[in-house]
């Protein structure tokens, strides 16, 4: 028996709202964070990077924010404008851009 869409979709954002406030983050804080540090590069909401080799973060899986972040940070990951800035991010500060991020609408689309 299959689901129907909206039943599937409703539950998807059940679950992430449920998801956001059980890791920790404090969506304002992260905004916070994000307005003073990362909207010069990729923009105030995290969709309008100022060039286009830097990636749009709205939208963004908030675990793979946060990882992505905490490899910056390690050096598991390499690139040395976002090293730099990784390092001076404490982990509830890479949390919480991770879930502003995610709270917010992407833009990405799928070229084919």
């Amino acid at each position: 028996m299959s689901v129907p869409r909206k039943k599937t979709l409703a539950f998807g954002l059940v679950t992430l709202a449920l998801a956001l406030p059980a890791c920790g983050a404090d969506i304002a804080a992260g905004e916070k964070k994000a307005n003073e540090v990362c909207a010069a590069c990729h923009g105030p909401d995290g969709n309008k990077p100022i060039a286009p080799e830097y990636p749009k973060l709205g939208g963004q899986h908030r675990d793979y924010l946060a990882k992505t972040l905490k490899d910056y940070k390690s050096g598991a990951r390499t690139n040395p404008i976002m090293a730099g800035q990784a390092q001076a991010l404490t982990n509830k500060e890479i949390e919480d851009l991770a879930a502003y991020y995610a709270s917010r609408p992407s833009t990405l689309v799928t070229k084919r």
